[in-house]
């Protein structure tokens, strides 16, 4: 392979690449950021070295997953039954049967809530902690946005041990079909998006152009680098403009990846047994937990996961199980029994089981969080496809799972009302799951960050759920 050869197989993602590859540039400014030693820690802090961020794009109905109410009439229940857990006194509902044998490892906030009733803004809002300016909306992203969580680490965390510290995996989630906002560095600029990944499962490797041809030995890559080099230095009379420069550092971090085996390694999925690859689940969605995996383990602090990178795919492909997303206006019972839950039931506890045994769950906070949770009553909403009913948007009341990192397993947190509908305890917004994170990586979340006009910011408004590590 040919140094441009290389360079150009690198092209995929070369976007990704240069934003990971700046940090070197702006290095010092990064340094400049508040890391917050923090006075008033909460009892999570600092016990994780990574965070794995499961997004349900398009809301999960918290009555048909985390919070069944079985006593309530079918209107309210919904079809499905409850089940017991390995949690004395805990239900969930019948088809995640693997996740309630596991309930003792994970915690459930039953009483998240916040005041966002469309998805694109809701979904900013659980990808930065802040309310968009317009909420309850669709807006496109914007370079006034609020960065999303892991722009917002890697601004404060510049990858060391890995080529990138943030990463975002099987997507950008769309909206229902375009890319929604909070998903990129925002007002940071480019420089912090965390590198995206798509569908893993699409090609054979998930990082195309990474694997270096045999014949083509170190002594002559070297050599060719060095006349590209010399090529170069001809070529370019003069300053170094902000391009040039930034293809200098896409050339120097291609180099590095090829000559680091252990970063190459952490994408290659085919590494894990078959066995293992096929307890996540062989999809799409198991796939990247699985690869999010591998990243903590090879050292990346923060991994978003969109778990269904359609919030609502089902529409135009009613077939495909992939396409499906937790959106579930119209035919909820049928897109949750045949399309949903069994995949992610499978996914989602091979994700902490597989933490647990290889003694990274310690270390890792795994959270899942959907935008919003889903209307209490089931009906039939004329304006969307499907003949059975469903449930509507619903932020006033949902819930979230959290394990490891300290988080204590078992624990029920919060408690709704009889229909599922509002919060009867203390309730929590998505301003304080970003508090706990960031928090559990040691980062203080009363601290600030800067952008590069030296203007600070505030991490989040919002307070560490501290009632999640109690007992």
């Amino acid at each position: 392979m040919t140094t441009l050869a290389l360079t150009s197989a690198m092209l995929f993602s070369r976007r990704h690449w240069l934003q990971a590859a700046s940090g070197m540039w702006l290095g010092a400014l990064a340094r400049t950021a508040s890391t917050a030693e923090g006075t008033n820690r909460s009892p999570g802090f600092g016990r994780a070295k990574s965070v794995i961020f499961v997004v349900a794009n398009g809301g999960q109905s918290q009555i048909d997953l985390w919070d069944p109410k079985p006593h309530a009439p079918v209107e309210i229940r919904g079809e499905f039954h409850a089940i017991p857990t390995a949690v004395p006194g805990t239900l969930l509902c019948e088809h995640l049967p693997r996740m309630a044998k596991i309930a003792d490892r994970f915690a459930l906030v039953r009483t998240m809530s916040h005041e966002d009733l469309d998805h694109g803004s809701a979904l900013y809002l659980t990808l930065t902690g802040q309310y968009h300016a317009r909420r309850s909306s669709n807006p496109a992203p914007a370079e006034t946005d609020w960065p999303t969580h892991a722009a917002v680490v890697k601004r404060l965390r510049p990858g060391r041990q890995f080529i990138d510290s943030a990463i975002h995996v099987n997507g950008p989630a769309l909206v229902p079909a375009n890319p929604g906002p909070g998903q990129n560095g925002g007002f940071l600029g480019p420089d912090f998006s965390p590198m995206l990944l798509g569908d893993v499962t699409a090609e054979s490797m998930v990082l195309p152009g990474l694997a270096a041809l045999p014949e083509v030995t170190l002594y002559r890559r070297d050599v060719r680098r060095q006349l590209l080099q010399q090529l170069e230095e001809q070529l370019r009379p003069g300053p170094a403009s902000r391009s040039t420069y930034e293809y200098r550092v896409l050339a120097e971090r291609s180099y590095q990846l090829l000559s680091q085996p252990e970063v190459q390694h952490a994408f290659e999925l085919d590494r894990e047994s078959t066995a293992t690859r096929q307890r996540y689940g062989l999809d799409r969605s198991g796939q990247a937990c699985l690869l999010a995996r591998r990243l903590v383990e090879a050292g990346v602090t923060w991994v978003t996961v969109f778990w269904n990178h359609s919030g609502r795919g089902q529409d135009l492909a009613p077939h495909d199980t992939q396409q499906y997303g937790w959106d579930t206006h119209n035919d909820l019972s049928y897109a949750l029994r045949e399309h949903l839950l069994p995949r992610f039931d499978l996914s989602f506890s091979a994700l902490v089981e597989d933490l647990e045994q290889r003694g990274l769950l310690e270390q890792t906070l795994v959270v899942c969080a959907g935008e919003f949770g889903r209307a209490p009553l089931v009906a039939l909403e004329p304006k969307f496809a499907g003949a059975s009913p469903g449930r509507k948007h619903w932020g006033a009341c949902y819930s979230i799972v959290c394990a490891g990192a300290g988080v204590r397993g078992g624990l029920v947190l919060g408690a709704s009302d009889s229909r599922g509908a509002y919060p009867v305890t203390e309730k929590y917004g998505p301003w304080d799951l970003t508090a706990t994170m960031l928090a559990a990586l040691a980062i203080d979340p009363q601290g600030h960050f800067t952008n590069r006009a030296g203007q600070q910011f505030q991490l989040t408004s919002g307070r560490p759920i501290e009632a999640l590590y109690a007992g």
